[in-house]
Formats: C-alpha cells, structure tokens, sequence
C-alpha cells in the first residue's frame, strides 16, 4: 500500500486539471506579443487574473503573477523596504525566503511567540508602539510546519492602529483556510499556485492600490513588478484550480484519527504546536516528536514502506540545522530532530489510515529498540 501523507509539500495534479493542461498545450505564444499568437495566451493570463482576484475577493488589477510564493515573499519585502523607510517586525517561525529576505535588513526586529507559535500580540503592539518610522509587519498566515493558525484579525488590527503595513504569507494557509482580503484588510499577501492544485512555478501576489514598491524584477510585465515573460501554463492553470475550489471538503477528521492512535498507542510521543482542539491548528497538520528518535530515519523507514512523510518544511529538507520554527518556540535540539510531520488531504480511506497507524507503530518501535 502506498499513502501519501506530504501534502503540505506540493501534491499531484488532478485528472481534470491534467485534461485542462492538455488543452492549452497549443497556446504558446508570448504574451507580450501584440500579433494573433500573443493574444490568446495573455486572455489565459487575464482569466486567471479574474479567477483569482474573485478567489480572494480582491479586483483584478490588485493580482500579480510571480515565478513562486517565495518570490512574492521577496517582492513584498525588498519591494517596499526600497521604497519606503521602515522597521520591520517578522514572525521568527515564519517560511525560510522570508527569514533570509529580512536579514539583509538592518531595522529588522523578530516577534515573540509562544511554545504553541502563537505570535504575542501584546508584545507586538508594545513593539509598535516605541517605532519611530513605519513599521512593516511579516507573518505568516499560518505555519505549515507545526500547523499553528495566527489570530489574524488582532493581528491586522493592532498593526493598523499603529498605522503600520503587514505582509501575510498564505501560502501554507490558503489550501486550508479561505482568504478575504476585503474583510481582513490586509494590506499585501503572497502564495503559491501548486499548493491548490496548480503546477509549480507560479505565484500570487496581492496588494491595496495604496501601496507603492520597488521591482522585484526589471521588466514590463506584471506592471513593471515582476519583470520576465509570464509562465503561462503555471498561471492558467492556477485560474482553473481557483474557479471550483471546494473548502467545505476540508476536514480534521482523518488527523484527528491518527493522532489519538498515535497518544494511547506510541508511548514517549507528543505533538508539537497547539493541541488539536483548539481550532488555531491547520485541519489537516500532524507534527509529532518521538523522543529518542531520530526523524530522518523514521521519515525513510515510512517512505520505505509505502508512507510518505517529511521532517518538516520541504524548503527546508537538505538542512542538518534546527529547523528556526522549532527553535523560536523554545524546543530542545535533542527533540526537534526527532520529529516528522504528516499533512493530510482529508481523502485518505480508513484502510489507508489504519495501516499508517500500524506502520509508525512498528517503525518507531524498531527505531527505538535499536537505540
């Protein structure tokens, strides 16, 4: 049996979307291009355009394609800070492209957050209130490696009350969470295509037509932000996946399942992040440390038995250090390198969930006998 259980990584396209994509194969002219053959790919281009701004409830000339969600965390970042003097102020467990965007950054201060990676907006608002320019606010709508949802609305709040700008990176949030940026009043968000189903190498940016940045890249597309011929297919096929996106589907059930086996049946075992009951948790985010464990190898003993998982962000995959999310919520080294994480696309059967359960039952047996 094989279970796939990384969707927070990227996940496989589906039969629909495939059939969509085979469909505009043919369309490959430059948009730029004014003749008959630029036409057709910048009405795919503008489509898209439509189906993502009604996704999120934005107009469309407030949406920008970019190459990732990574790039439009950088354009965000660089863009505004060229433009305009300010402090920021980022969540510490926030993705690693907004992590290193800000450290070139001399003005850069990272928020406090609690053992469940909670943002402390009392703290926040503390920090604001002694900022002597602008302050530009960086956090991650929720965090997809230990699944903890930031309370968005104080959030976005208390940093307008401070007339400050914030930045939300959804994209760990968006397959989980819906996005309204009227209703939130969010001053600029970034995310990426393939995690809601769309190929890779396509992202969205947003921002209030209020708000004036510096190019990510020089260039005459995407109004002059992101310069470079726009990925096409990447964006088309973002439109398609927005248009019937289903979020009443999206459900706890299949995490919740696996994770009180996992508490009465695999001892030396706790979840990292809030409790599962609180509702600040992504439905579909299991992290888990098996004390005594390393993870790596649990990851590649699951993987060997047909199960997928991963020891964290996939950004971060090829890094021996400890993961910055771990390690700003106060983890010890010992423990963080012995955890995994599971996501969910809450269509897994019960089967298929009940021979993960007996899997990791068996592997992280196996692991701890051997040590």
């Amino acid at each position: 049996m094989n279970v796939y259980l990384d969707h927070a990584a990227t996940s496989g396209l589906s039969a629909s979307m495939k059939e969509y994509l085979m469909s505009i194969l043919d369309v490959w002219g430059n948009p730029s291009s004014l003749h008959t053959y630029g036409k057709e790919p910048k009405q795919l281009i503008e489509k898209a355009r439509r189906s993502v701004a009604t996704f999120i409830h934005a107009c469309p000339d407030e949406i920008y394609f970019t190459p990732s969600g990574s790039a439009s965390n950088a354009l965000a970042i660089q863009g505004y800070c060229a433009k305009h003097h300010c402090t920021i102020f980022y969540s510490p467990i926030a993705h690693k492209s907004i992590l290193k965007c800000v450290a070139s950054h001399q003005d850069r201060h990272a928020l406090k957050v609690g053992r469940n990676g909670m943002i402390d907006i009392i703290d926040l608002a503390k920090r604001l209130d002694t900022c002597m320019v602008t302050p530009l606010v960086i956090i991650d709508a929720a965090n997809s490696e230990i699944g903890v949802i930031q309370d968005i609305a104080r959030i976005i709040q208390t940093v307008h009350s401070y007339h400050g700008i914030i930045y939300l990176d959804c994209t760990g949030s968006i397959p989980q969470i819906p996005v309204n940026v009227k209703a939130s009043d969010a001053d600029m968000i970034g995310f990426s295509a393939h995690k809601l189903g769309g190929l890779k190498g396509c992202g969205v940016f947003y921002k209030k037509k209020s708000i004036r940045l510096s190019p990510l890249i020089y260039g005459s597309q995407e109004s002059s932000l992101i310069g470079g011929t726009e990925n096409v297919l990447g964006i088309a096929s973002l439109g398609k996946a927005v248009e019937n996106y289903d979020y009443s589907s999206i459900s706890s059930c299949n995490r919740d399942y696996v994770h009180d086996y996992i508490l009465k049946n695999i001892s030396h075992s706790y979840l990292v992040g809030p409790p599962v009951v609180t509702g600040n948790r992504l439905p579909h985010n299991l992290y888990l440390c098996f004390k005594g464990v390393e993870g790596e190898s649990l990851m590649i003993l699951l993987d060997m038995n047909g199960i997928q998982v991963s020891t964290g962000s996939a950004c971060n995959s090829k890094s021996l250090s400890p993961s910055p999310a771990l390690s700003a919520i106060g983890m010890e080294e010992e423990d963080i390198h012995s955890c995994i994480r599971l996501t969910f696309n809450g269509r897994e059967t019960t089967e298929e969930l009940d021979y993960v359960c007996d899997t990791l039952k068996k592997c992280v047996l196996t692991l701890q006998n051997l040590n």
